[in-house]
């Protein structure tokens, strides 16, 4: 029996998760963790039964456990699984000692901290939290190897890497060909992209995905987000990472090796794939019946992209390529400006404009720790604190 703690279970990949879960006998829920959505993780407490529950917002902590009271007393539940709040709560939740691996599945820089406590307790680590390499991957994966820990890749990109990289290891690479989608505005005329509503941006042609990823890919910033974790996952310069949009989403990604041989991994686009990989690795499982027809595809696409009008792809191959604090800077304005376009604060050309800002003015920190990395974040969220 495998035992899983979801960190993040009502989001995408979370929900995708438990549909991982419910698939396979030999898999049990240990651990499950929300933001504040309780309505959701009540009927996933319900079905799961899950010996510990993370709720970040205190308030919402004490709710869920006097519904999971009740429904206990009505017969509903087995047991009430033991309630944690906040940060700590996070932190205890993901080195749960009944735990095998962990789904790092929550958004944004939230999710350093619990996956450096889930590695320091020997968890391996389905990492779904970009973010997490993007600005700690100095700190991450040399913890690690120390500690003998795996980290499978749940992006659809870095799993198929992983996964064409397999027996071959002693090969040497000399690319990675990282594909995108190209998102809803691929197409779209460069000066058209000032009058992007936030409606259109969350419309995305292949993926289903939660609305900060959407409109990250809609900027191509989320591409930037995984040329910087790729960079740290397959210890790899940035200078042979490539981009390549590749708009059916069909390949979702590849290896180009010395002797000019490139191995891409295709499939669907279908986020259950990467993850059943990651929970079941080296094994692959039935995850559906919806399996790729080539004929019904009958060609694939493969597109350069435009740095001027994707600038967001441009600023994080310069702040990989510089290294440091900078990727944090990146990572934490664009956190920041995304907020405040989802709350329609600022227009949609603005959040590139604020990462760009911050880049410019930061000076960099060569290696910065975590206290660094979460200071870096609070001192650009108080320099956007006039907008909000």
């Amino acid at each position: 029996m495998k035992n899983i703690a979801i960190l993040g279970s009502t989001g995408s990949i979370g929900t995708q998760t438990l549909d991982i879960v419910r698939l396979n006998e030999d898999m049990k829920v240990s651990v499950l963790t929300a933001y504040k959505n309780i309505n959701l993780i009540f009927k996933q407490i319900l079905e799961f039964c899950p010996k510990l529950v993370c709720i970040f917002g205190i308030i919402e902590a004490a709710e869920l456990k006097e519904r999971l009271e009740t429904a206990y007393s009505e017969g509903k539940l087995k047991s009430v699984p033991e309630i944690v709040t906040g940060m700590e709560g996070l932190i205890q939740a993901a080195s749960y000692p009944d735990s095998d691996i962990v789904v790092t599945a929550v958004v944004g820089m939230l999710g350093i901290r619990p996956t450096i406590a889930a590695i320091n307790a020997k968890k391996d680590i389905a990492l779904a939290n970009k973010e997490t390499l993007v600005c700690a991957g100095h700190i991450i994966m040399k913890l690690a190897k120390e500690k003998g820990v795996n980290i499978y890749p749940v992006d659809s990109e870095h799993s198929a890497i992983f996964q064409c990289l397999q027996g071959k290891a002693d090969n040497k690479i000399k690319k990675l060909l990282l594909t995108a989608s190209g998102g809803p505005f691929l197409h779209t005329p460069k000066e058209e992209l000032k009058n992007v509503t936030l409606e259109s941006a969350l419309k995305h042609p292949n993926w289903a995905m939660g609305a900060k990823v959407t409109i990250d890919s809609s900027t191509m910033v989320n591409k930037g987000l995984e040329v910087c974790e790729a960079r740290w996952l397959f210890d790899t310069e940035p200078d042979k990472i490539e981009v390549v949009i590749q708009p059916q989403s069909i390949v979702h990604s590849a290896v180009e090796f010395e002797d000019g041989s490139v191995i891409a991994q295709m499939g669907v686009p279908d986020m259950k794939l990467p993850i059943s990989y990651a929970l079941t690795y080296p094994e692959r499982r039935f995850v559906s019946d919806n399996y790729l027809d080539l004929f019904s595809i009958s060609k694939l696409d493969f597109i350069k992209p435009d740095l001027d009008k994707f600038r967001g792809l441009k600023l994080a191959f310069t702040a990989i390529t510089e290294g440091g604090s900078l990727p944090t800077v990146f990572n934490a304005a664009n956190e920041v400006a995304v907020a405040l376009f989802i709350q329609k604060k600022i227009r949609y050309l603005d959040i590139v404009n604020i990462i760009e800002e911050n880049l410019n003015k930061h000076k960099k920190i060569d290696y910065p720790d975590v206290d660094t990395i979460e200071g870096i974040q609070r001192e650009i969220l108080e320099s956007v604190k006039t907008i909000m």
